[in-house]
């Protein structure tokens, strides 16, 4: 091998070590980085120069045995050195020399404490503006892209973009602390880091083929955070919820394509191939839930989910218990997702047509002109009642908003089946 070669697969390890680490620890750095700054944005720009500094060292002098130590030493003289520049008083000097003492120290541990779930209710506090809780811990636990983010939440780039700045000099300026909430605090800040563990697992979820490793380590971290979640609060029934929501989800992945790695809806899916273990295990969890005698949706989204693999084992047709868990779930969700879920649950039952009524309509929600599913699921029902000009418009509006190829061949099939 000649040392240009040497070189290159050298200069890939540490490129794969650090792409490594990013994917495992990058909330886990950031949450020990801020805990005692409590200034996200900080730790933010030391972690990424240390991943720069990384990625420079590490192929002249190969990876270091312990990646998370090297760059969390890093990244803790990066953040040292930029608050001696911003506090140059003497009365600053005590809280740098502590910050610097506490992060030496822990630079020496072998295993970094995991304050992930801390930072997720320090972002889930009620000084933070309610709608941007779920998005500000994608950003800094998971480490999604604002533009991710921002196409989950149906919101544009550049607004999620500034509306998660704000948020993180909210956290700095108010001192926000990164702590486990007081029992009474614990219940208002919940929902909020819930629904950003089911944004993190469905934006996992959505490369069924498990072949984008970025997106199938969210699916890891999800089922980890909820895993904890439900740990940390035995008598909170919707983090055993989501849970079961997940499982029931993950049991139906290696279903979702066939061996040409076509699209296959859940209504064509082969039943073999789905986790039964899984499958059993959220049906567990979910019963577990019910015994704590609150109902949240979650737990509604994940008997919802139960009724479809019930009706798919069965033959059994239970549409009208599935309308009346999605009537239950409109009620405390204003979620447009819901709604076109409901409606094509009522086409079921009461024809196409009835599905259209019920339908969203664009002038409530005009988010819905950049939701795939909406326009999916019309064109879905426009075709079964014929009108095939109008189905034809919401495929093509459907097949130009889809990010997965497969799923986008899918739709392109349907449209050329329109007589």
């Amino acid at each position: 091998m000649t040392k240009t070669s040497i070189d290159v697969v050298i200069n890939h390890e540490a490129h794969r070590t650090a792409d490594m680490v990013a994917r495992r620890s990058y909330g886990k750095l950031i949450a020990f980085l801020a805990a005692r700054t409590r200034n996200v944005a900080a730790a933010e720009d030391a972690l990424s120069e240390a991943f720069a500094s990384a990625l420079a060292d590490w192929p002249r002098n190969g990876c270091p045995n312990n990646p998370e130590a090297w760059l969390l030493t890093a990244a803790r003289r990066r953040l040292i050195d930029a608050a001696r520049r911003r506090n140059t008083s003497d009365g600053a000097v005590p809280q740098l020399q502590l910050l610097s003492e506490e992060l030496e120290v822990a630079s020496a541990q072998t295993e970094i404490p995991d304050r992930r779930l801390a930072l997720m209710f320090a972002c889930a506090h009620p000084a933070i503006d309610a709608e941007l809780r779920a998005p500000l811990m994608l950003q800094v636990v998971v480490g999604l892209d604002a533009k991710t983010i921002a196409s989950a939440f149906l919101v544009s780039p550049a607004a999620m973009s500034k509306r998660l700045v704000r948020a993180k000099t909210k956290i700095h300026e108010a001192g926000i602390p990164f702590r486990i909430p007081e029992p009474e605090e614990l219940a208002p800040r919940l929902d909020a880091v819930l629904d950003s563990i089911y944004a993190a697992f469905a934006e996992g979820w959505t490369d069924p083929g498990g072949t984008d490793i970025a997106r199938r380590d969210l699916t890891e971290e999800a089922f980890f955070l909820a895993r904890l979640v439900v740990e940390l609060l035995p008598a909170e029934p919707e983090p055993f919820g989501l849970l079961a929501l997940m499982l029931y989800a993950e049991a139906r992945r290696n279903a979702r394509r066939n061996a040409s790695g076509a699209y296959i809806p859940l209504t064509g899916q082969d039943t073999t191939q789905w986790n039964a273990g899984m499958i059993y295990e959220a049906e567990v969890i979910l019963h577990h839930a019910r015994t704590l005698s609150i109902i949240g949706r979650y737990q509604i989204e994940a008997a919802i989910q139960s009724a479809h693999i019930a009706r798919h084992r069965s033959g059994h047709n239970n549409w009208p218990d599935i309308v009346t868990l999605y009537d239950a779930l409109a009620a405390i969700s204003n979620s447009p997702v819901v709604a076109i879920n409901r409606a094509l649950a009522i086409a079921e039952i009461e024809g196409p047509r009835a599905g259209l009524d019920a339908m969203p309509r664009l002038t409530n929600d005009t988010r819905l002109n950049q939701y795939q599913p909406f326009w999916a699921a019309r064109a879905e029902l426009l075709s079964r009642i014929g009108a095939c000009n109008k189905a034809r418009e919401a495929y093509d509006m459907a097949i130009g908003l889809e990010r997965d190829p497969a799923v986008r061949s899918f739709l392109q099939q349907r449209l050329a089946a329109l007589t």
